[in-house]
């Protein structure tokens, strides 16, 4: 209809016609035309996603409750691209009224204004697993449950979502005995999908998933019928998240404008002080006087301008980084543990020490890094490394390309640690794997599918941070190995020839064949701990290091190395060169007056869980010139103990070989 033209008498404006057509949309329906957004956008991830959020919320109910999880997970295929699924655990069981809502509303759920670390947050993963089985199948879910001291009565029922109101249908409700079962959880559904093997697979998923919950047995039985059991490696549950105020670090204005609407404090000094996290009232006085506003003006009442001032105001004093007890890192005793457990068969040549950083805040949220790394052994040399990425102890498979741990892993110059990378930039190649664990009580997706972290550069660079560090430990043990292994030709080339020298020459001269100790510790010059470990038993380790003294003079010096603790016993304590062990497993060891020639050891047991996890390679000395010590690196600055100085320095020693000069630190910017 042109602009001149004159719309028919009693048309309808078209304003009020469009308006006719707007309705609410639910979110259910939302959610069923847009799947993609939650990570079933292909055939195989349908599957793995339903596996990921059922296996993730029977973690999360075992580890509330205190309970070591035991996980069933069967993939049964009916006809062309359909799937039976069922997961089942031994957790504390779902009450029955509540069962309805869990498993049939989406953005239903508990965890989602809680700030602490958990797998599920949203309330959206299981509940959208079952819309996307109702709508691709046509066929309900099936979902039982018992909750302990119930007599032994649970409770079953088959749902489907209702997606024009988010509600559920329950047809089928039933009580049974569950025999043989305590508590616990079972969800049967039915989906649309393609079952695959590979990187992306089911079976990776949980293979990863074992590694990060080492204290957890899950079990699989795949489409053939095959049975794989991931053992659990550790009976030590992780440190449960506590519940916490939001830290002011990195907080957005928006964010503030929403709470001060919803604080039930009086005044803006209480609002700060009560509402936050290590905001104390010294701290709350410096910012409300950085920005004039009054104490006892009301939270309510604050403008957009004011929360802006608040926020720079908050960025200029110096607050304490977030408490710890609202993350469950895994802590790097139980990733080594994990990694041991499940990457056995590869038999890996070193398992560098995993770093776990300490926390920092983004928009308000605290979050810590973990990096792990394994080298060498089976693991395929040819290609770039393997990179483990978890965001709460949940592996993401997809989407590495877009994740923020990538990224970091890429943008690390990893020529500087020992492995090949083309350019200085990009996932290095190698016979290596890089585990890299981001904790938060709220992970930054890229999307509702929680496939990728968000590249938010507090986190980029956290991980960073802790990619570098552990690197060191890697170049070290290389380094470390390549001049084990050149001295140790040398010395064996002084064993043999010296010897058959000296028996000849005496021979010839028909004199005693000479004492050549001094004169082989003079050739050497070094001091060699030489470690070795005794497993004759699963759980009992006996490790010995055997000190040589191959220099020409005595010789005073501590040995240092982290034990872990749970595999302490008596035997450290009694042994007669043991010094002291701190709080974090740091042991310590006297060798006083070593002379010339001789040799001593030191030797304890591990024993329990924990006791493989230790590395005897992993071994520091100091009071000593490290330059003459070979199969110990100088006791690290950042261990947080003293050694002991440097007594002596002989001013003709000479290192073993004449090394290149050290490249220049990497300079590793830290809070």
């Amino acid at each position: 209809m042109g602009s001149n033209e004159k719309k028919p008498v009693g048309a309808v404006p078209t304003a009020n016609i469009l308006a006719s057509k707007q309705k609410e949309i639910s979110i259910t329906e939302f959610f069923e035309k847009n799947k993609q957004i939650l990570g079933f956008d292909s055939k195989s991830k349908s599957l793995l996603m339903g596996i990921k959020e059922a296996v993730d919320n029977a973690l999360d109910a075992c580890e509330e409750a205190d309970i070591l999880p035991d996980v069933f997970v069967r993939v049964e295929k009916l006809e062309e691209e359909e799937y039976r699924m069922v997961i089942e655990d031994n957790g504390p069981g779902i009450v029955k009224k509540m069962m309805p809502n869990v498993f049939g509303r989406l953005l239903y759920g508990s965890r989602f204004h809680a700030l602490r670390q958990s797998r599920g947050q949203q309330g959206i993963g299981i509940s959208a697993t079952i819309m996307f089985g109702n709508i691709s199948t046509g066929k309900p879910a099936h979902v039982q449950s018992k909750i302990e001291g119930e007599d032994s009565v649970a409770w079953g029922m088959d749902i489907v979502i209702d997606t024009k109101t988010n509600r559920p249908i329950v047809s089928n409700e039933k009580a049974f005995t569950w025999e043989g079962k305590d508590s616990g959880t079972r969800i049967e559904y039915y989906t649309k999908g393609r079952y695959i093997t590979g990187k992306q697979s089911i079976f990776e998923y949980l293979k990863n998933t074992a590694i990060v919950n080492p204290h957890s047995k899950i079990t699989f039985v795949d489409p053939d019928n095959r049975t794989f059991v991931f053992e659990r490696a550790t009976e030590t549950m992780p440190e449960k998240s506590k519940e916490i105020k939001p830290h002011p670090e990195g907080l957005e204005i928006g964010d503030l404008q929403k709470m001060t609407q919803s604080t039930q404090q009086k005044t803006v000094r209480a609002f700060l002080i009560n509402d936050f996290s290590r905001l104390t009232a010294r701290i709350a006085d410096e910012i409300l006087k950085d920005t004039s506003i009054k104490p006892d003006r009301k939270p309510s009442g604050l403008t957009r301008d004011d929360c802006r001032d608040i926020v720079k105001a908050i960025g200029k004093v110096k607050i304490m980084a977030p408490q710890t007890d609202c993350l469950s890192p895994i802590g790097d005793t139980l990733i080594k543990k994990g990694l041991m457990h499940v990457l056995d068969g590869m038999r890996p040549e070193y398992y560098a020490p995993p770093v776990t950083r300490a926390p920092r805040a983004v928009n308000g949220n605290p979050f810590t890094v973990e990096v792990g790394i394994v080298y060498g052994g089976d693991i395929p040399s040819e290609g770039q490394v393997t990179v483990l990425r978890f965001a709460n102890r949940v592996p993401l498979l997809y989407q590495a390309g877009a994740c923020a741990i990538t990224k970091a892993v890429s943008d690390v110059d990893w020529r500087r640690y020992g492995l090949e990378q083309r350019g200085g930039k990009g996932v290095p190649f190698g016979p290596a794997i890089i585990l890299v664990h981001v904790a938060s009580t709220k992970v930054f997706f890229t999307s509702e599918g929680k496939e990728a972290i968000a590249d938010l550069p507090e986190i980029t660079e956290e991980i960073g941070l802790a990619l570098k560090l552990c690197g060191r430990n890697l170049k070290s043990h290389l380094r470390k190995r390549e001049r084990r292994e050149h001295t140790r030709a040398k010395f064996e080339i002084v064993q043999v020839i010296l010897p058959e020298l000296a028996k000849k020459s005496a021979e010839f001269l028909k004199k005693p064949v000479p004492d050549l100790d001094l004169t082989i510790s003079k050739i050497m010059n070094v001091v060699w701990i030489e470690p070795s470990v005794d497993a004759k038993k699963k759980k009992l380790r006996k490790v010995t290091y055997t000190i040589f003294n191959y220099t020409r003079s005595a010789r005073s010096f501590r040995i240092h190395a982290r034990l872990p603790k749970e595999a302490v016993n008596l035997t450290l304590f009694g042994e007669e060169h043991f010094v002291e062990m701190n709080d974090e497993g740091k042991a310590a060891w006297d060798v006083r007056d070593l002379a010339p020639a001789a040799h001593t050891t030191i030797s304890f047991d591990l024993t329990g869980d924990m006791a493989e996890v230790f590395s005897p390679d992993d071994v520091y000395v100091s009071g000593i010139n490290p330059v003459i010590v070979m199969g110990a690196d100088p006791l690290p600055g950042d261990w947080g103990i003293k050694g002991i100085e440097v007594t002596e320095i002989d001013s003709e020693e000479e290192p073993v070989e004449e090394e290149e000069e050290e490249e220049t630190p990497e300079v590793l910017e830290d809070d």
